[in-house]
């Protein structure tokens, strides 16, 4: 009795003993957790705005409770997430000490400084996101040791020096994108199936050089080939017609299987076209961090899609205010007649594009649905809704905060026009589909009636889209659509901005479409432009600022299409670079552009009614109208 309980003892020592090595190998020689001590090195490095971490605690066991944390069955930090939440400061390199991480999304923030180094030490790691920050120096060659590694993005950074060739070396790499950056040297053979790094002037200046971006293209399903030809040489003269017929019946036999193999192929292709960056297939991730949502789950969000939660009708479908399981508002657009061809059709190229155009200054897309019956898109939700709804409310958006939107709205439209690719025209820029983020940040959204524009494509031919008022002239005659087009609309957006009402509602008061643009016109070449000024804002703008903002919008919205600036351009008046010049050149070149009297606007619009075919009703992806 006496010896079974001395083994008890020692056993239960023993297990005691090993329980201690456990878990001391994650506490530091003060008892702290070294996973805890890490992220709250992340934490102090980083300036939150919102509290998103503000439940990280210092004094906390294990952080597996903690907001933006995930972790593994035994307690390990397997995943940290903190996607737009406008985080930022720099990133500390004690996150080379969370070694079980697998999946790391900063994305969207605004981070600062170097990407770490230590960053190479997460041997685990998986999906690696640092995009649309602000990080800069060289890319860590540290980052080559990640040898599970399959998903890195750290475009739209300020990031410079040489691309590491080690980089080469990553086999196992499925996805790598280094675009828009300041990135030089010559460019590595990379292995990834899908890489771009287009947007770096010193490598790519135009976009177009055949190592700036690649995808593996998909093995061949067959290789036919007429082997059989040579064997039948040896065989008896007798036996060749056989032969012969045999084997085209067999050729034609094969390409019948193939042809259709293939178009089940692509049919599956179509219904799969969404992958999530986190699937093994890390060869099929093109369209970024989708989510994909169950029907069921969207229902939860939206209080069974109830009246009381939608935020917007618009011609393609209502939107929804809705509230994820972890509590995260949304905005959900459930489109219209889901189980149509054509609004299939419409929901592929609205998810392909707005995944393509990742910037700060545009609507981003969290994930989407998509049933039999059924087609939803999923957005955060933009607490302060659109432009429109803000010119309208009380109190009035102060001059700083309009020329804010300005400024973001036209950086947005500049990444669709000359930075996304491909191109992406918008075709119906206006104030009700800018929306505004809770620091009232511009962020341009309704991309239903955008359109991909090839690179040699100088226009898109197609019906008239747009909201009358801020067609531009040329669309209205040809139905032609180019980048052109959404600049004669952002002009038209500025003077919405500066007179608090949409070019629609003036137009109703003066039963002239487009008396707006003709009014504004007529105001400045009186030098009164002070009459265009909201009167909620009394006199608080500036008279100077008043006067700039009032000529880019008569630049933006001339007569002729290739007199107005790109919106690279804009971006560069509205920020004081360059306005002085065009103006002056715009003056200079005398009546065929720039004299205010020479035609009427509102004579173009005269033909057109509120219920004409031409008028297209905005499609409102999200925020309160």
């Amino acid at each position: 009795m006496e010896i079974r309980t001395r083994r008890a003892l020692v056993l239960s020592f023993v297990a005691l003993l090993f329980l201690w090595t456990c878990v001391s190998g994650l506490l530091s020689p003060n008892g702290v957790n070294y996973e805890v001590q890490a992220l709250m090195d992340i934490k102090v490095s980083l300036e939150d705005p919102h509290g998103v971490l503000g439940d990280w605690d210092r004094d906390a066991v294990d952080p597996c409770s903690w907001a933006m944390v995930t972790c593994s069955p035994d307690s390990l930090v397997i995943g940290l997430g903190t996607p737009s939440q406008t985080l930022s400061g720099t990133l500390s390199p004690s996150i080379g000490s969370l070694t079980n991480l697998q999946i790391v999304l900063l994305q969207n923030n605004n981070i600062s400084g170097p990407v770490p180094s230590e960053i190479g030490r997460l041997s685990k790691i998986q999906t690696l996101d640092l995009s649309n920050n602000w990080f800069t120096g060289e890319i860590p060659s540290s980052l080559s040791h990640l040898k599970s590694l399959q998903y890195l993005r750290l475009n739209n950074n300020s990031l410079s020096g040489s691309i590491p060739f080690s980089l080469a070396n990553m086999t196992q790499l499925a996805f790598l994108d280094l675009s828009y950056n300041n990135l030089s040297g010559p460019v590595p053979s990379f292995q990834a199936k899908t890489f771009n790094i287009v947007g770096n002037p010193q490598i790519c200046a135009t976009g177009n050089e055949k190592d700036c971006y690649g995808t593996t293209p998909l093995p061949l399903l067959f290789n036919l080939n007429n082997s059989q030809s040579s064997e039948s040489s040896g065989r008896p003269k007798g036996h060749k017609f056989a032969f012969t017929l045999g084997t085209s019946l067999a050729c034609i036999c094969l390409l019948t299987i193939g042809f259709g193999f293939l178009l089940w192929w692509r049919q599956r292709q179509n219904q799969q076209i969404f992958f999530d960056a986190n699937e093994q297939h890390q060869q099929q991730v093109y369209l970024g961090n989708l989510r994909r949502f169950s029907f069921k789950e969207l229902q939860i969000a939206t209080n069974n899609f109830g009246r009381k939660n939608i935020l917007g009708n618009g011609g393609y479908g209502v939107v929804y205010k809705g509230y994820l399981l972890d509590r995260t508002v949304v905005a959900v657009k459930r489109l219209k007649d889901g189980n149509a061809i054509g609004g299939e059709i419409q929901f592929q190229t609205e998810v392909e594009m707005i995944s393509l155009a990742v910037h700060r200054n545009l609507l981003r897309l969290y994930g989407f649905c998509m049933t039999t019956t059924e087609r939803l898109l999923v957005y955060p939700y933009m607490s302060n809704g659109s432009v429109a709804s803000c010119l309208k409310a009380k109190p009035a958006l102060d001059w700083v905060t309009r020329k804010r939107i300005a400024l973001g709205a036209a950086r947005g439209l500049l990444y669709l026009h000359e930075q996304c690719d491909p191109k992406i025209i918008h075709r119906d820029v206006k104030a009700a589909n800018i929306l505004l983020d809770e620091y009232y940040e511009a962020v341009v959204g309704d991309f239903g009636l955008a359109k991909l524009l090839d690179h040699r494509d100088s226009h898109v031919t197609t019906a008239v889209r747009g909201t009358v008022g801020h067609i531009a002239p040329e669309s209205l005659s040809t139905g032609q659509s180019s980048e052109k087009t959404d600049v004669f609309g952002f002009g038209i957006l500025l003077l919405e901005l500066i007179t608090g009402q949409t070019a629609l509602e003036f137009g109703k008061v003066t039963n002239q479409k487009g008396a707006m643009l003709d009014w504004v016109k007529k105001i400045h070449q009186e030098k009164k432009v002070d009459v265009l000024v909201d009167k909620e804002l009394k006199n608080n703008y500036d008279r100077i600022e008043l006067e700039e903002m009032v000529q880019v919008a008569l630049l933006c919205t001339q007569y002729l299409p290739g007199n107005r600036p790109k919106m690279s351009e804009v971006v560069r008046m509205l920020e004081g670079d360059g306005l002085a010049e065009n103006w002056k050149a715009c003056q200079e070149a005398g009546s065929t552009r720039c004299k205010n009297n020479e035609f009427s606007f509102s004579d173009r619009y005269s033909d057109l009614t509120d219920d004409s075919s031409l008028l297209v009703q905005a499609m409102e992806l999200s925020g309160p109208r």
